[in-house]
């Protein structure tokens, strides 16, 4: 009877010590992803980053060549040469964007991503960002969270027939760190849609990926809220500091 009871004793130790030994290595390998993470994105923003160093040395070496065609126009006396090559290289200038740099290396490469893809498709975007770490929420919850708001608000972006434009604010506000993301709309989506649910019909393409978003916030216990002001679609995310 007692030899039972102290192999019972000994095989409750076993498996609180396996118990332990396995929330560490959980804990270890979470950590381990964290980091992996962190460094393909900053392999990839530092990737970016020599491309856009290479475009600007390119430019810088043209641009001899080019103010020596815009004198020869202006002293053959061809001003309207001159301003249609000046327009072309005005042109080639916005082409070529900054880098957004926020001292997060994920938030970087999301953004210029996006910002990137929304420029390709004739978007016009405005971005306003803060150096904010989002600590508290895990880098792959991140990534979805504002992946989802930016791939909804390009999407629908490009369901206008008219000027297509997206803002981006990302601040601390009351406690709380949070994501504002707008896009301009011509008819209201929340009219036909209040619940903002999937469905196949294109103008409701805000419903993607929206259960989502909420399921993220929620489970930071954050607030999330999606609503229509001055010709704007909204969605904002709120994460408590």
């Amino acid at each position: 009877m007692i030899g039972k009871k102290r192999e019972k004793l000994k095989t409750e130790e076993l498996e609180r010590r396996y118990d332990e030994l396995y929330s560490k290595y959980s804990e270890l390998q979470f950590a381990f992803n964290e980091i992996k993470v962190n460094a393909d994105n900053i392999e990839k923003q530092d990737e970016e980053i020599r491309k856009l160093h290479e475009r600007m040395r390119s430019l810088k070496h043209d641009m001899k060549n080019h103010l020596m065609v815009i004198l020869s126009y202006l002293n053959d006396g061809d001003d309207a040469s001159a301003r249609k090559y000046v327009s072309q290289i005005i042109d080639k200038l916005n082409s070529i964007h900054s880098y957004i740099e926020t001292g997060n290396s994920l938030l970087n490469h999301i953004l210029n991503e996006k910002l990137n893809e929304a420029r390709s498709k004739n978007i016009r975007v405005k971005a306003e960002v803060e150096n904010l770490a989002f600590e508290r929420m895990q880098s792959m919850d991140f990534s979805a969270l504002l992946t989802n708001m930016l791939d909804n608000a390009i999407r629908a972006c490009l369901m206008e027939k008219d000027e297509k434009e997206l803002i981006i604010k990302i601040s601390k506000n009351k406690g709380y760190e949070t994501i504002v993301i707008k896009n301009a709309i011509t008819c209201s989506v929340l009219q036909d849609n209040p619940e903002l649910k999937t469905t196949k019909q294109e103008k409701e393409e805000h419903g993607k990926g929206v259960p989502q978003i909420k399921h993220i916030v929620e489970k930071y216990e954050g607030i999330c809220d999606f609503y229509e002001e001055n010709g704007y679609f909204i969605s904002c995310a709120f994460i408590p500091i």
